[in-house]
């Protein structure tokens, strides 16, 4: 229906302050899914307050991909079980492309939390309240990018950042499972991609990932460009986040 409803720029159109809030929506909400729902919430690779958090949670809720917990939750089963038949999203096994990039989570079957894989976060009522309704984030935003753009603020600024959003976070299981390359021999078919790496502020370094979970840097290498990491980093200086884990070197010298 979000892809729907993007079909409507033929009649409202696309002006500059459509297209400038459709790339910041972009880039910051891509930042709460990569930095928030995945490095924090998934894989605790930081530390940060309580507050900051929150925010993070927020911000990822407001790329209407659910919940934290639930997406956590979800990500952290693909990890025990990757690429094998219990993966949620695994493009192998005969599932097929379609079916990891964007059919599993519109699948009946994905829609409750996994309450047992991520306890150490349920202790925070805030979070769950978020979990539960995770569509008042991008509600509100909505409310706010229409205030502040009108129908092209709306249409462009949002619906199609949002889309944008949907297939760049689920190029990650989709393609980089496919294509790529493998530097380390993991359980599963996980690969570097540089490109998804690119659109998504460095989670296309996949097979850097699968093979050390923990670390907030995924692009280990420095010609392995991973915005999220750099933020984080520049987040460090000021206190905002503090224990960013990094690959420990004598696994950066185990490659193929």
């Amino acid at each position: 229906m979000i892809h729907v409803v993007c079909l409507a720029v033929i009649f409202t159109g696309a002006d500059l302050t459509g297209v400038l809030i459709c790339l910041a929506l972009y880039a910051i909400r891509m930042f709460g899914i990569t930095a928030g729902y995945h490095r924090l919430f998934a894989h605790r690779s930081y530390k940060t307050s309580r507050g900051f958090a929150f925010f993070m949670a927020v911000l990822g809720c407001s790329a209407t991909q659910k919940g934290p917990l639930w997406w956590a939750a979800n990500h952290r089963h693909h990890h025990k079980f990757s690429d094998d038949e219990k993966d949620p999203h695994t493009p192998l096994n005969g599932n097929g492309f379609w079916w990891s990039h964007i059919g599993w989570i519109l699948s009946p079957d994905y829609t409750t939390t996994h309450w047992d894989s991520i306890r150490d976060w349920t202790k925070y009522p805030e979070i769950r309240f978020l979990n539960t309704f995770y569509w008042l984030p991008p509600l509100l935003l909505a409310v706010a990018v229409w205030l502040v753009g009108g129908w092209s603020g709306l249409i462009v600024g949002f619906f199609i950042s949002t889309v944008l959003l949907y297939h760049g976070t689920f190029l990650v299981n989709s393609v980089c499972h496919l294509l790529g390359t493998r530097r380390y021999e993991t359980s599963d078919k996980s690969r570097n991609n540089w490109w998804v790496a690119i659109l998504t502020l460095g989670e296309g370094w996949h097979n850097n990932h699968h093979h050390y979970q923990s670390s907030a840097r995924q692009g280990f290498f420095w010609w392995e460009v991973d915005i999220s990491y750099y933020i984080l980093k520049g987040l460090e200086v000021f206190g905002v986040v503090w224990g960013v884990r990094e690959p420990p070197k004598k696994l950066l010298a185990k490659t193929n």
